[in-house]
């Protein structure tokens, strides 16, 4: 396949939608799951038994889950990341899932993708949205728009398995992570708020619109790099000489 691709459920309500999420993975060749906020249906969890009656055939994908606290740890080492949400107002770009495997598969062979599941009652917070570059719609109709947490998984994963088994596209220099897209813009936020640039009460306010700029422009690791060594040298000169 020309990249891999995994699936992060945040909080999820009931674990037996974990259990179908795991099988959904499966059944189009993916294994890499990964739970935020909660160890529940995961091994060892109070839960775990529910999910597992889910998981059909698939309790490797089950027992192989990673837990994480939070959604920044959870998406640090990934290239391409999206959140799965019917919400429209909260900025980034939003495809549907076939678009959205054409997008992964032209990030070239051995780039890792993920689609973040929010809480099946509520969905995602506005702060992690802003850690997901993409926003993923699946076109449902209006009388019924909402989808069964595994339902999505299905549907998603099934369009990522067809985009991974075409041609890869072309070498070219692997795209930064998630982690160091998220690294330089913690950086900038230093900087910028000694700059007076940002409203310290409500930083996010400007940077997540920046941390989404930069995430569009899908600089390489070498090019964050450059742009961590600008941002220190900036701090430094203004350090040496406020003037």
């Amino acid at each position: 396949m020309s990249f891999a691709a995994c699936a992060v459920l945040v909080r999820p309500d009931k674990p037996a939608n974990v259990g179908a999420a795991a099988r959904a993975l499966k059944n189009f060749g993916w294994s890499d799951l990964r739970v935020v906020g909660t160890r529940s249906p995961l091994p060892g969890g109070e839960g775990f038994a529910e999910a597992r009656a889910l998981a059909w055939n698939s309790a490797d994908v089950l027992e192989g889950a990673r837990a994480f606290d939070t959604l920044e740890e959870a998406v640090a080492d990934l290239h391409l990341v999206a959140a799965s949400t019917a919400r429209t107002d909260h900025g980034g770009q939003t495809l549907d899932p076939r678009a959205f495997g054409a997008e992964a598969s032209a990030l070239g062979e051995g780039a890792r993708v993920g689609v973040v599941f929010g809480p099946e009652t509520h969905g995602l917070s506005n702060e992690e949205l802003d850690l997901c570059r993409v926003r993923l719609r699946i076109p449902t109709r209006g009388e019924q728009p909402s989808m069964n947490l595994a339902q999505s998984v299905v549907i998603v994963s099934y369009e990522l398995g067809l985009a991974a088994t075409g041609e890869p596209a072309a070498d070219e220099p692997q795209a930064a992570t998630e982690g160091e897209i998220q690294r330089a813009a913690d950086a900038a936020q230093d900087l910028l708020l000694r700059a007076g640039y940002l409203n310290p009460q409500a930083p996010e306010h400007v940077l997540g619109e920046l941390r989404r700029m930069l995430a569009r422009a899908r600089p390489t690791s070498r090019e964050v790099t450059l742009l961590l060594g600008l941002i220190a040298q900036l701090d430094w000169a203004n350090r040496e000489r406020p003037d």
